[in-house]
């Protein structure tokens, strides 16, 4: 996967992007996003669904007095810019994208509130904006001791 990353949020909207550098598929070492310029324009369309998702979990949450603290979205994009550019002005030139989106949610929650959250994530513009022309699959996973 070439693009990777990280937008966490908290129930106050403060927002946090980090990204790993899409050179280096084999390193798990996030940096945080001070300046959209550090990012690639994959990387920028990452950062926006994330970021467009942990938005509407929010005010959902927070307009149906559910306990969400916190949002961690994981996203990944496996398409690599710079390959695309090699043959880009083909015509016939197509492209294989998937999107993969990891969300785990912080909050004294039932199993009912995560699921609802899970199907709210999907109703964010920007996913539905870019659904019909790339997959994204969305699942919710669980924090692991130590990423608290």
């Amino acid at each position: 996967m070439a693009e990777r990353v990280i937008v966490k949020q908290d129930n106050r909207f403060h927002t946090v992007f980090s990204a790993a550098d899409p050179e280096d598929v084999t390193s798990d070492e996030f940096e945080t996003i001070e300046d959209i310029h550090q990012l690639t324009p994959y990387g920028m369309l990452l950062s926006s669904l994330a970021s467009c998702t942990a938005l509407v979990l929010h005010t959902y949450a927070q307009n149906h007095d559910i306990p969400l603290q916190e949002v961690e979205l994981h996203l990944s994009y496996d398409r690599v810019f710079r390959d695309d550019c090699e043959n880009c002005d083909e015509e016939e030139h197509e492209f294989h994208e998937d999107i993969f989106e990891k969300i785990l949610l912080r909050g004294n929650l039932s199993q009912v509130q995560r699921e609802k959250l899970l199907r709210v994530a999907q109703l964010c513009p920007i996913h539905q904006m870019v659904k019909p022309s790339i997959p994204i699959t969305t699942s919710l996973f669980e924090a692991t001791l130590g990423d608290d």
